[in-house]
């Protein structure tokens, strides 16, 4: 039975956040509202909003892609490890939590751990104008408050809209 509960706990613990705290659609919502805009509009609501951006141009379609500078946060293992179950069950609630409010608010677009053991624990991608808000969100993490984490931030260009395959 207990291996049922900290899942339904996570869950519940998502879903709360995530209601409570919904952003505008316009928030979540890129790649509907790039596709409503032209490319031109697109690039001035960027750069309004202090996002870096550039233009690049595919040899073979030579079609213009907006490359966004976003930010990949590395979590990585932190000097605090400590095995105490209940601790570590509950640290983890609460950095789901926040990842999960960090992509309602439109902050994140998408965050994982990797499927091995390895020091690097898991990426969120930070969808911000700045490395300073990126690396002060992702500080904000439980889980790197608590010292089990910590953040490696580095700057990251990825094509404006497109979708993971």
């Amino acid at each position: 039975m207990k291996r049922y509960v900290l899942p339904l706990l996570v869950v519940v613990a998502f879903e709360a956040c995530t209601e409570k705290n919904k952003a505008p659609k316009e928030a979540t919502a890129p790649v509907v509202e790039m596709a409503k805009k032209s490319v031109k509009e697109t690039k001035e609501d960027l750069t309004d909003r202090g996002f870096k951006i550039f233009d690049y141009v595919d040899e073979k379609t030579k079609d213009t892609v907006i490359m966004q500078q976003y930010f990949i946060a590395f979590l990585k293992s932190g000097p605090n490890r400590s095995s105490n179950k209940k601790e570590v069950d509950s640290l983890q609630i609460l950095h789901l939590a926040h990842l999960g409010r960090m992509y309602e608010e439109g902050y994140a677009d998408i965050s994982g751990p990797f499927g091995d053991d390895g020091e690097i624990r898991g990426i969120t991608i930070y969808n911000t104008p700045t490395l300073e808000i990126a690396d002060s969100l992702a500080n904000m993490d439980p889980m790197v408050k608590s010292g089990r984490l910590i953040i490696e931030m580095h700057p990251w260009w990825a094509a404006k809209g497109f979708p993971l395959r």
